[in-house]
């Protein structure tokens, strides 16, 4: 027998539910919480409802399991922050969660979405996500349940059908999506075995410089190399620079293919420096020379021909790539989520996404010094300064045969005004939620103004 529950019982447990979710985009418990839509996705039992639950006015999907309530199955051992609570039933007490958690439920999903058309005998969450829910079947499947919906299509759906169509090969295509109300909720794809994010083998790349570093002579790289005398990147194993030229005509190739999939227009200077300006005007720390960064954006102004406008990635940096045996792969096509809808479909130059990356590769050469807490500055500048250069290499062949980028002096001074705001949006997320690493978008800056 289905279970049968009030959804209007819900609103309480799920005000206070929300804000322990990473996806949730408030920190507090929001004043207003309102179910918009509630349908059962599975009548067994363990039962499946799903929830779109309007707080404060932003939309979220709740994937809410049903059991008797008592003893809480294993699956739910330390995540007590997965519990919605107690609510009743027509046929007593139920037990309300969140249902990626449950495995039995997690199948239930993979028929849904697929329509009956896949099925598998493993599941497993997938953790640390930010503002969605994954789940891996059998290692051959990945369903991606969105959290904040927004009216229409899901910009990582849209974008990867559009590029898989347009014959670029680096994405992970659609194979089924769970559509309601002209809303993309979910969104299967192929799993991408065996792959490990650029980050993390960013990171690993410059542990391996630093400890050649520790046991070995330093030489002195060249006279005129923009860092002091350090080891060359290049004598570490784990040396990154022929996957950041790999990844730099890969990006090329994105952006061909986007270009190709949704037109181009001819870039707008001074657009794109009234955009970068507000941000500029609404960034307050003492430490940021706001006259500096005018001085960037009066560079950009004067540029005639900066090429043309493309749909982009638009939150395009390390974490968002994924190197597997077949090559590199691009994740994640939503944007940045802070960002309205229409503000991350809006056509901007493809050096916006190319300066996103390259602010990664400076993350990536600072965090790696914080974690070893001793100073080794001159072997992670060298790091970013040579795949900074392999990754533009890569880039610029490719994005200039396509007619992505104009000529290199106007591509330079486009690239720094980007750079700028992507430091400067960098600076406002730190000073709210990680204080310590102010330091990072700080120092880019700084060196951007000096430039």
């Amino acid at each position: 027998m289905t279970p049968v529950i009030d959804a209007a019982a819900l609103v309480e447990p799920l005000r206070q539910f929300l804000p322990r979710q990473r996806w949730y985009s408030g920190t507090d418990a929001p004043s207003s919480v309102v179910v918009e839509d509630s349908r059962v996705l599975d009548r067994g039992w363990p039962a499946l409802v799903d929830l779109i639950v309007d707080a404060d006015g932003a939309r979220y999907q709740v994937p809410v399991g049903l059991r008797p309530s008592g003893e809480r199955p294993d699956f739910l051992r330390g995540h007590d922050g997965a519990v919605v609570g107690e609510v009743g039933g027509n046929d007593g007490p139920l037990l309300a969660y969140d249902a990626v958690l449950d495995p039995v439920l997690g199948l239930s999903l993979l028929d849904v979405v697929s329509g009956s058309k896949e099925s598998a005998d493993r599941v497993r969450p997938v953790g640390g996500e930010q503002s969605n829910s994954s789940l891996v079947y059998d290692d051959r499947l990945i369903l991606k349940v969105f959290r904040r919906i927004h009216s229409g299509r899901n910009l990582d759906v849209e974008m990867t059908a559009a590029l898989s169509e347009a014959g670029f090969e680096h994405v992970a295509r659609p194979l089924a999506t769970l559509t309601v109300h002209d809303d993309d909720l979910a969104v299967l794809q192929p799993f991408l075995v065996g792959g490990s994010d650029g980050w993390a083998l960013a990171l690993t790349s410059l542990r391996d410089l630093f400890g050649v570093g520790d046991t070995q002579p330093v030489p002195v790289i060249s006279a005129d190399m923009a860092v002091p005398a350090a080891v060359d990147p290049a004598m570490a194993g784990g040396d990154f620079s022929a996957e950041a030229f790999r990844l730099g005509r890969i990006t090329a190739q994105m952006h061909r293919a986007l270009a190709e999939a949704f037109g181009r227009s001819a870039g707008d200077t001074g657009v794109w420096a009234d955009i970068v300006e507000a941000q500029v005007e609404a960034e307050a720390h003492p430490q940021f020379d706001r006259a500096a960064a005018k001085g960037v954006l009066a560079a950009l102004r004067g540029v005639s021909d900066a090429g043309p406008a493309i749909r982009l990635h638009g939150d395009y940096h390390l974490g968002q790539v994924m190197r597997t045996d077949a090559g590199w792969y691009v994740l994640d096509f939503e944007g940045e989520p802070a960002r309205p809808p229409e503000e991350r479909r809006r056509p901007s130059s493809p050096l916006r996404d190319v300066a996103g990356m390259l602010r990664s590769f400076h993350y990536a050469s600072l965090v790696a010094q914080l974690d070893r807490h001793e100073e080794c500055g001159d072997l992670a500048a060298a790091w970013e300064e040579r795949n900074r250069g392999e990754f533009l290499k890569g880039y610029r062949k490719t994005a200039a045969t396509a007619g992505l980028v104009a000529d290199p002096a106007a591509t330079e001074v486009v690239l720094a005004a980007f750079e700028l705001e992507k430091a400067v949006y960098e600076l406002g997320y730190e000073r709210a939620y990680r204080p310590d690493w102010q330091s990072i978008p700080l120092a880019a800056l700084q060196r951007l103004g000096a430039r």
